[in-house]
């Protein structure tokens, strides 16, 4: 058996794969290290792909100083960020019931800022009540740093699912903010899963960390039993410290996902932001590894329309 056969064969049998065998994965030849991947992933989780509809629910600049972010306070152009308050049940019912009926199948509300004030959780567990009544869709929140007793109320009133970025590895985080903690977001992420809800929960490529970042970042969100981890792919926001920088090769990306999916053989595997820099928007990924993807507009960039998204998806053979 090669290397990757040995592996494969390991997680058929119910093991898991140390950061040394991943690293060494790493050093395999592109093709045959995706399809593997490829392999693993329909071996876990078989054809079903998971498309994501996002909306901006509250927006303006946030406290936090995440370097990457456009809506950060430290951001001089942040004062560009459109400003308003949490949407009320019509506007976000409408959308929803827009996002249900071409095919979407989970629905994120984000807002911006550390956390979400105790005041707007109780008026978002309102409108919860109304789409869990119109819609299939199932729904996520991408809330900031709540607490279990926030996180009660929200899956009382219907949310399924809360998304939490721990971004990168613990150490290199660090490096791209001060404002909170890794041990804060995965507090959050704790409480969610205690509270009964599923979590997302990924990282951010492109932002100078290495592959073992992204390895460490992995094999933290299995320790924490996640269900879904988003890819996302730097797109170099105006103003912060990474304008201007180089967009990440797609080859380097598909190796990526390739080696998430031997980490974690058995969650969704989301391409999120920067998907649209990918010369085929992803495609070569979803042969690589990745099963599902945020469709249409992102909080603050333009993404890829969610009927093109549909025919790829159909044409690759995933059940949608």
């Amino acid at each position: 058996m090669s290397k990757i056969e040995k592996l494969q064969d390991k997680l058929y049998k119910g093991g898991a794969c140390s950061k040394m065998e991943i690293m060494s994965l790493a050093e395999e030849t592109l093709e045959e290290l995706c399809q593997a991947a490829d392999e693993v992933r329909r071996h876990f989780c078989g054809n079903a792909f998971d498309l994501c509809a996002v909306i901006s629910a509250k927006g303006g600049p946030c406290s936090e100083d995440c370097k990457f972010c456009a809506q950060s306070g430290t951001n001089p152009s942040c004062r560009e960020v459109p400003h308003f308050p949490l949407l009320g049940t019509g506007k976000l019912l409408e959308d929803a019931m827009e996002k249900d009926s071409r095919g979407m199948m989970a629905y994120g509300i984000v807002s911006a800022g550390r956390v979400l004030p105790s005041e707007d959780v109780e008026e978002l567990c309102h409108s919860l009540r109304r789409l869990r009544q119109k819609t299939s869709l199932r729904l996520c929140g991408s809330l900031g740093l709540l607490g279990k007793e926030d996180l009660d109320k929200l899956k009382a009133a219907g949310m399924q699912m809360i998304h939490n970025n721990l971004e990168s590895s613990e150490s290199y985080f660090q490096k791209i903010c001060t404002t909170h903690t890794y041990e804060e977001k995965k507090a959050t992420i704790r409480a969610a899963k205690a509270a009964g809800l599923a979590v997302c929960s990924g990282g951010l490529f492109g932002i100078g960390e290495s592959l073992e970042d992204r390895i460490e970042l992995a094999l933290n969100e299995r320790e924490l039993g996640v269900d879904s981890v988003p890819v996302n792919l730097l797109d170099p926001a105006p103003g912060t410290p990474f304008e201007g920088a180089e967009p990440l090769r797609e080859e380097e990306v598909r190796r990526t996902i390739a080696l998430l999916r031997f980490v974690l053989p058995n969650v969704f595997i989301r391409l999120a932001a920067g998907r649209e820099y990918l010369p085929d928007k992803g495609r070569a990924c979803f042969m690589s590894g990745a099963n599902a993807a945020i469709s249409g507009d992102f909080l603050t960039t333009m993404g890829i329309s969610i009927d093109k998204d549909l025919k790829m998806l159909r044409a690759l053979g995933y059940e949608i």
